[in-house]
């Protein structure tokens, strides 16, 4: 993405979680996602090793947003590192940090690595979301259930991310997804199955908002329809859901153009959404998230109570000012994940992608890579 998905195999997890060994066979592997304007790089597929039935499986590689900037909106140059070390606050303890994950399976097994206490602490101590990125259905809701059930256990909120919208990515490296809108909505329906009755945060589909325009009219409407009835969906499932909606970032479409986009996708309702993400698995700083995240609910009306939550994981730095996106030098974490941001309408700072999986440069797409987490880290 220019800013939201990256290497996606089987049920998905930003935390880097792997899918099931019986469900290999049926599940979509996403590879890292179409780069417009750009010569193309082949990547392999990447499928980690298989782990519990139930368990979700790690974040994909860079998706639409994560690598496009849009020449429609002007480039600025990055915002300015904050003077404190990133990732060095602590996390909020409200959210959850799922206890299988690539990065604690690296921590596991270096404990005499000089790294692993900066990776551990400023990473592997900082919960991240899950995603559910392969289309399994017969699946998806028990895998969903020991996500939420782990969280309710705790007292803590859990971050859901469900990436399985046909046409995924355009069909560029994160292509997967689905077969069609109707087994899509099926697929959405055992997933709320899963969602319990604890309060939950559900990123829908990165990019299905922002990467749209390479389907027809006919498609689009399609997608979107399928999008609001998904919140609707889950916020029937668990009234304590709150689901965000894909606002792509600040770099991307304007304001207006992703305002006009979302409200056919039924953002606006508060039957369907708590608001909008932006800035999944990208770089932009902050600052400027903030103030798009406010102009796009501004522009998209619906309840006041609307808000925004951003990914922070990688963007301490801002992003480069070459426009690279795959794994690129000189970034940091950012905010640590909190649930209270004390700006208005930004109602959470998240780690949507896990900081440490690769892009597919420093590393295998959707791998936990221990040099690249630690350049982040320190």
């Amino acid at each position: 993405m220019v800013g939201a998905a990256s290497l996606v195999v089987a049920v998905g997890t930003v935390t880097g979680l792997v899918a099931a060994a019986d469900d290999r066979s049926r599940s979509d592997e996403a590879r890292p996602p179409r780069l417009t304007g750009t010569p193309r790089v082949a990547q392999p597929s990447v499928r980690p090793s298989p782990s519990p039935s139930t368990s979700p499986s790690p974040s994909p590689s860079p998706s639409a947003s994560e690598r496009r900037v849009r020449p429609r909106v002007t480039a600025r140059a990055p915002s300015p590192a904050p003077s404190r070390t990133p990732g060095a606050a602590p996390a909020d303890a409200r959210l959850y940090r799922h206890p299988d994950s690539q990065v604690l399976a690296w921590v596991r097994a270096h404990p005499d690595d000089p790294r692993r206490p900066v990776i551990e602490s400023r990473i592997a101590g900082h919960p991240a979301a899950v995603w559910f990125a392969d289309y399994t259905p017969g699946a998806v809701t028990d895998r969903v259930a020991a996500v939420t059930s782990g969280g309710a256990a705790q007292g803590r909120v859990p971050v859901l991310v469900p990436y399985v919208i046909p046409s995924r990515d355009c069909g560029g490296y994160s292509e997967g997804g689905a077969p069609d809108l109707a087994a899509y909505d099926a697929w959405i329906d055992a997933f709320a199955a899963g969602l319990g009755s604890g309060e939950v945060v559900v990123i829908l589909e990165p990019d299905s908002v922002a990467d749209s325009d390479c389907l027809n009219e006919d498609e689009r409407t399609g997608r979107f329809a399928s999008l609001a009835r998904a919140g609707r969906v889950l916020k029937a499932a668990n009234p304590r859901a709150r689901v965000y909606f894909d606002a792509g970032h600040s770099h991307w479409n304007t304001a207006a153009e992703q305002a006009a986009l979302l409200r056919r996708a039924g953002a606006a309702s508060p039957a369907s959404s708590d608001g909008v993400f932006s800035n999944v698995s990208n770089f932009q700083a902050t600052a400027d998230e903030i103030a798009y995240d406010r102009r796009v609910l501004d522009a998209l009306g619906g309840p006041a109570g609307l808000g925004a939550v951003i990914d922070t994981s990688r963007n301490g730095n801002g992003a480069p000012a070459d426009g690279e996106w795959c794994d690129p030098e000189g970034r940091t974490l950012g905010r640590p994940p909190a649930l209270a941001t004390g700006e208005a309408r930004i109602d959470a700072y998240l780690w949507v992608k896990l900081p440490g999986e690769s892009d597919g440069c420093k590393g295998a797409p959707g791998t936990f890579t221990a040099s690249y987490a630690y350049e982040l880290a320190r």
